[in-house]
């Protein structure tokens, strides 16, 4: 099991879905990851073991699924979506795969915050 959630490891974004997340820094309060998913691209199911500060580099509309590929969020059917420049608080993310179902890349820097 990982973290405080229980997840595993392996479902960590960094090992599970690592062609859509990179590591820019981290320490033992703080991991930062670049996400970057291209439209029509979607990644493997994986975990956010952590709460966040998300700042959007780009945004587009997406689809996030759960580890079954149950439809949880479409971002289409939102009052308001996320706009390039703003930031937003997430908490940590349960398994799920996410999917760039607009015309743009979707481009999040995610600010961690271990143990909180």
């Amino acid at each position: 099991m990982y973290g405080d959630q229980g997840w595993p490891k392996e479902l960590d974004a960094l090992i599970a879905a690592p062609e859509h997340h990179k590591l820019l820094f981290e320490n033992e309060k703080v991991r930062v990851l670049d996400t970057h998913i291209p439209p029509g691209e979607i990644t493997n199911v994986h975990t956010h073991q952590w709460p966040a500060t998300v700042y959007y580099v780009s945004c587009s509309d997406f689809i996030r699924y759960d580890d079954h590929g149950v439809e949880l969020v479409d971002s289409r059917k939102l009052s308001s979506n996320p706009l390039p420049g703003t930031s937003a608080w997430s908490g940590s993310l349960p398994p799920h795969a996410l999917k760039n179902v607009g015309k743009v890349d979707l481009h999040v820097i995610r600010v961690e915050i271990k143990g909180a």
